[in-house]
């Protein structure tokens, strides 16, 4: 990983360190919860995507490095807040999907963040059960 790519991850990390929690909150905020893979508690990052179906989409602007990844690697049983209500699912790592033509089917202000922060674009699909 070059220089430049891990202070752009550092800034980032350390951005939505601050962020994140205030995010998290807003009753209409996307909220994926993962199992933390070393103390198994529930860990909840808010994200962007949509629902399509029975499926939620999201690209992770880190990829594998992006500690709710991990998380997934470790346990791929997850939870989504859409729109006030929770779902659970099954995360799926696509890295045969093209990330960058998946943001252009995903909300814009999202697409905008994570193709101007990310530095190695990662496709989450998460099979909701209904």
């Amino acid at each position: 990983m070059s220089r430049r790519t891990d202070l752009r991850f550092r800034a980032t990390t350390a951005f939505q360190r601050r962020l994140n929690p205030v995010l998290r909150r807003l009753p209409l905020q996307t909220v994926l919860e993962t199992t933390g893979r070393v103390s198994g508690l529930p860990r909840r990052t808010p994200v962007g995507g949509r629902r399509v179906g029975g499926s939620f989409w999201l690209v992770s602007e880190f990829g594998e490095r992006s500690q709710y990844v991990r998380n997934i690697k470790a346990d791929p049983r997850v939870r989504v807040r859409i729109r006030g209500r929770w779902h659970e699912g099954t995360a799926h790592l696509l890295p045969e999907d093209d990330p960058v033509a998946r943001l252009r089917k995903l909300p814009r202000v999202n697409s905008l963040g994570v193709r101007a922060l990310g530095t190695n674009l990662l496709t989450v699909r998460v099979d909701l059960d209904t």
